[in-house]
């Protein structure tokens, strides 16, 4: 079970380069065991191209490297903050994609101004507030992971499946690591259309409640009707 948990976390971290989502060594993907409160995730700073899946770092929830020769990310921290705080994730992925990240380090959410952005996030993406120098100096890589809680609040984590940090970069999740993955695709989309919206039309107003609502709902809750349904 464990030998697929790190196939599905490798898979996810290759995804990254292959959707233009990484430069160099940035970022990292997660995939967690609920039952065996197990996650794998990247190893630091190994290029994506020298990854295989036995390189994939097991991480207890207490924190605990469980199994690996190499060290795991240095976002272990944050991502363990996450799935503690989100029980109905089963993957995070962390990237440093180029628009997303550029809302992210002008503190600015990503405004859903048309139906590309309703598909995947149920208004606008939030951006955290900055990291305090107390919190930066401290448990830097946790309080990260406490600021995203802190930004989602009571918003539910599957209708805002991604977070920007402050002067950082984005993080998404999703059920499955791979919709995490998918996440991050659509979230580096709805911050380049966003970019090119407004410059187009600086006082773009967000979109429409109905227009929101209607597409999100038409792919995501109990009265969704897009894609093929599976047989039962």
């Amino acid at each position: 079970m464990l030998t697929e948990l790190k196939r599905e976390a490798f898979e996810a971290n290759l995804d990254l380069p292959r959707q233009g989502l990484i430069n160099l060594t940035f970022g990292n993907a997660s995939a967690i065991d609920r039952v065996r409160g197990i996650f794998a995730i990247k190893p630091s700073g190994v290029d994506y191209a020298a990854l295989r899946p036995r390189d994939m770092v097991l991480v207890d929830l207490e924190g605990r490297k469980v199994e690996g020769a190499l060290q795991p990310s240095s976002d272990t921290p944050t991502h363990r903050r996450l799935y503690l705080g989100l029980a109905g994730i089963g993957g995070i992925v962390h990237t440093h994609s180029s628009r997303a990240s550029a809302f992210a380090q002008a503190g600015r959410a990503i405004p859903c101004l048309g139906t590309t952005h309703a598909d995947y996030f149920n208004g606008a993406v939030p951006v955290t507030r900055k990291l305090t120098p107390r919190e930066i100096a401290g448990a830097y890589e946790w309080e990260t992971g406490k600021v995203i809680l802190a930004c989602l609040g009571r918003r539910d984590p599957l209708d805002f499946p991604g977070v920007l940090v402050n002067r950082h970069a984005p993080f998404t999740w999703g059920v499955t690591v791979a919709k995490a993955v998918e996440v991050a695709v659509a979230l580096e989309c709805c911050a380049h259309l966003a970019l090119m919206a407004l410059e187009l039309a600086p006082r773009l107003a967000p979109l429409e409640p109905g227009l929101l609502a209607r597409h999100f709902q038409r792919k995501h809750g109990p009265g969704a009707y897009y894609g093929q349904r599976k047989k039962t």
